[in-house]
């Protein structure tokens, strides 16, 4: 069928057929499907959806679209996959802390889409780091440390790389159906034993409410357990920054800061844990949730996670002294502007998307899928809701710039973003 038709047939509401979108899935991996018909497709699945059968048909040709991995490990192989958010920077520390406790993580990442950030973006701001390896290093990574993030390689879910980045420039990330696909074809080719998800929802998140949100994670697990892979989704609250730190090498720092001992924030601290515990008893490395919550903790304090973290960053052609010598080794933007309160109060509400665009304003993220990133710039010491901020204590933040000018219009964004209670 030509691909016009199938569009067509999707755009005035209608069902297709497997074969019809098998078909189409096979023409963005061969790239006889243009970048225009692509973009159109996704938007008439933005607005006319999928049936579940559609999604499931979907996600499966998605999958078979490139190579599923097979392995052959001492224990279970699992992983987490987050809707994106602003400072969600959870995959850094949770990985190997779950490989600190026995699993294998195998992690294929994104870069950011829309207004939140992306694991494998943070990851490109070490210098040397190979996040998109061949497989026989990716296999040898995953053996040897029990964890490696990386970005999809050309023959894991090809046609999903590329409707990926479109969707990011196309305004159609938000669709159910969009994402349940492109997620699950991702982690069905992993050859995952179990996934957790973390759905976020909030003002700062795709699914801007509860219900949109619990909507999505019915979908994933619904149909990644219809393809054979255990899954649970826990939903997460996205109306404020997860982080105090957004921005490629500023989460990377913030990472090995809260690795090392040398910052815990509870609100992060307390998602790691939970979406670990959730992974340990889905791979049956722990019997209860209280214990897994133990053992990631243990992991953590002990660490243990710190060591496996920084082991993965040098066998995937990192420095070895990354978390000795961060300052030096993570680019730092010239200009840094601590933006102070103009009046005394308390933070009442977070406009997060709002921030999220700020750092993309800044040069960390991408207005067109072809944008390079600034990995330096962004924005620290973001005040959370609750805090009391004043013109001589606390600040509603830090902008790391590469220009005056850039920090100027960040600043404007970020003081709009932050409703005071005086």
């Amino acid at each position: 069928m030509l691909p016009q038709e199938v569009i067509r047939i999707k755009r005035d509401g209608g069902r297709l057929a497997e074969t019809e979108i098998a078909a189409f899935v096979e023409g963005l991996t061969s790239g006889s499907i243009s970048e225009g018909q692509a973009a159109a497709f996704a938007m008439a699945v933005f607005f006319s959806g999928m049936s579940a059968v559609e999604s499931v048909a979907l996600t499966r040709a998605m999958t078979r679209s490139g190579r599923v991995l097979v392995w052959d490990l001492p224990g279970p192989v699992l992983d987490k996959h987050s809707t994106g958010g602003v400072g969600d920077t959870v995959s850094l520390m949770l990985a190997p802390a779950v490989a600190a406790c026995s699993g294998f993580v195998p992690m294929i990442s994104g870069r950011g889409l829309g207004a939140t950030g992306g694991t494998l973006d943070k990851l490109d701001s070490i210098q040397g780091y190979q996040s998109q390896p061949d497989e026989v290093l990716f296999r040898k990574v995953v053996g040897d440390v029990g964890c490696a993030i990386i970005g999809q390689t050309a023959d894991l879910a090809p046609a999903d790389k590329r409707l990926y980045a479109i969707r990011d420039v196309t305004a159609t990330v938000e669709s159910i159906p969009l994402i349940t696909a492109s997620i699950l074809s991702k982690k069905l080719a992993a050859g995952l034993d179990g996934l957790v998800m973390d759905v976020k929802h909030g003002n700062g998140a795709f699914m801007a409410t509860f219900e949109q949100a619990q909507a999505l994670a019915d979908s994933l697990v619904s149909v990644a357990t219809g393809a054979g892979l255990r899954t649970v989704a826990k939903l997460n609250d996205m109306n404020q920054p997860l982080a105090s730190s957004a921005g490629n090498a500023l989460e990377v720092q913030y990472a090995i800061d809260y690795l090392t001992g040398t910052r815990r924030e509870p609100r992060m601290h307390e998602t790691i844990v939970s979406l670990g515990a959730e992974m340990l008893v889905l791979g049956k490395l722990a019997g209860s949730q209280v214990e897994a919550r133990a053992l990631m903790d243990h992991a953590i304090e002990s660490g243990r996670a710190a060591e496996r973290f920084a082991r993965m960053v040098a066998a995937l052609g990192g420095p070895a002294d990354l978390l000795e010598r961060p300052a030096s080794l993570l680019e730092a933007a010239p200009v840094i502007r601590q933006m102070k309160a103009r009046d005394k109060g308390v933070v009442e509400a977070i406009d997060t998307r709002q921030v999220g665009v700020a750092v993309i304003v800044l040069g960390g993220g991408r207005r067109l899928a072809s944008d390079a990133i600034d990995h330096a710039v962004g924005l620290t010491q973001l005040a959370a809701i609750g805090d009391v901020v004043a013109p001589d204590t606390r600040l509603l933040g830090t902008i790391h710039a590469r220009t005056e000018a850039a920090a100027d219009e960040a600043e404007l964004m970020l003081r709009a973003a932050y409703r005071l209670a005086i």
